[in-house]
């Protein structure tokens, strides 16, 4: 049941990274970056060391999301704006 309920969070959590990345002019806060990638890579340990590989897969699949942001972010950080 744990990992039923981690997979359905997970999974909600991918489809609004990916929708983050979908949605070209989206860049996030740097705090938000920081705190998603920190909660998924906990999440991604944590359903590791439960056994529980397809909530651990969706939490990696977010953290990939979340590291392009991240880049996303940094760029728009450096370019001047006008």
């Amino acid at each position: 049941m744990a990992g039923t309920l981690l997979s359905i969070a997970f999974a909600c959590g991918v489809i609004i990274a990916v929708s983050h990345v979908v949605n070209g002019s989206f860049v996030a806060p740097i705090y938000d970056v920081v705190a998603n990638l920190v909660s998924f890579t906990c999440a991604c340990a944590a359903s590791l060391l439960l056994n529980h590989l397809l909530a651990a897969t969706f939490a990696a699949i977010a953290i990939a999301c979340w590291l392009f942001l991240a880049a996303r972010t940094y760029r728009a950080r450096r370019t001047p704006r006008p």
